[in-house]
């Protein structure tokens, strides 16, 4: 079961935003089904168009996600966030002094305690990075238990910024999930995503931060995977061993003529061109695999290629 509940709020007295409810939609809709159509999450949306989110009606939206089992559970909050001597906030219609929303402190308890065997929170907010960090006070809420993943749109002394309608954070969140942060074979982990997030956004802009206690990086998205597993499979079959090139011929090569046509071998260089496509596999002192057939050289498998080639071989694929 993965369960994910989706904030956005824009519509704060006095400061209002312009693209969270937009960007809680988008993450919905991504989480909402794998690339392929499958099921993913099953999400709860709740935004500011549909009611008043308040402190009590947010707190108790988290408490509900992670109080009953699930392989995971997610959090995903857009929103203005604040901070004080105290740590950051998840600012919420009703706050005022003394009272600026749901605290981050109160959000790690609940994920720390939770009984969600993974938890990934994600935040754009402003000063959402306080998220983890140590407190003023009861210095050990700071830690995370082992499954417990963070993702914030921002560091806890910068803010986190809109454009065109939505928040440039959650912009590349997305394109992370559909596909962009997606492996080999199309699994998107919230590393994944933090990675596409840091090489995205320039030394100067707002960066984001990325804290976890895992044993292993579940997937939040399934997109389209650049090679196909029953292909992976076969790495083994044609590298007996990772270190040994596989040798072509012009009998690979479909264009190379009806002398040299032979289906088998070009069925097997299909394969091996989308392994290069994917960086898994390269020509041997050619520009590209159609040279090295027509040249009668050879490939080999890249350091990327060797990984999967040992997962192939250990029947982990």
């Amino acid at each position: 079961m993965r369960r994910a509940l989706i904030v956005g709020i824009d519509d704060y007295p006095g400061a209002p935003l312009a693209g969270c409810v937009n960007d809680a939609h988008a993450i919905e809709a991504l989480l909402a089904r794998n690339q392929n159509g499958s099921v993913n999450f099953e999400s709860k949306l709740l935004t500011s168009e549909q009611g008043t989110i308040d402190r009590a009606v947010l707190l108790g939206e988290i408490e509900r996600l992670f109080a009953d089992e699930a392989d995971v559970a997610l959090l995903y909050f857009a929103g203005h966030g604040t901070e004080n001597d105290l740590g950051g906030y998840l600012v919420t219609v009703d706050a005022g002094r003394y009272n600026e929303g749901v605290s981050l402190s109160d959000v790690l308890t609940l994920a720390n305690n939770s009984r969600a065997h993974e938890v990934v929170i994600i935040l754009d907010s402003c000063h959402s990075g306080h998220l983890g960090q140590v407190p003023a006070i009861d210095n050990q809420r700071a830690s995370l238990r082992e499954g417990v993943s963070i993702l914030t749109a921002s560091r806890s002394t910068q803010t986190a910024t809109e454009e065109a309608g939505s928040g440039v954070f959650t912009s590349l969140v997305c394109a992370a999930l559909d596909g962009g942060a997606a492996d080999v074979l199309g699994k998107v982990t919230v590393a994944a995503v933090y990675a596409y997030v840091d090489e995205s956004l320039g030394a100067w802009q707002q960066r984001p931060l990325f804290k976890s206690h895992v044993s292993q990086l579940l997937p939040l998205r399934l997109a389209e995977p650049q090679v196909q597993i029953e292909i992976l499979r076969r790495l083994p079959e044609w590298f007996p061993d990772p270190e040994q090139d596989f040798r072509l011929d012009p009998s690979y090569e479909p264009e190379a003529g009806e002398e040299h046509a032979n289906p088998e071998h070009e069925e097997i260089f299909g394969c091996l061109q989308k392994c290069a496509r994917a960086h898994l596999i390269v020509p041997v002192d050619q520009p590209h695999m159609y040279h090295a057939a027509i040249n009668s050289t050879a490939c080999r498998l890249t350091p990327l290629g060797r990984f999967y080639w040992k997962l192939a071989n250990d029947g982990r694929l």
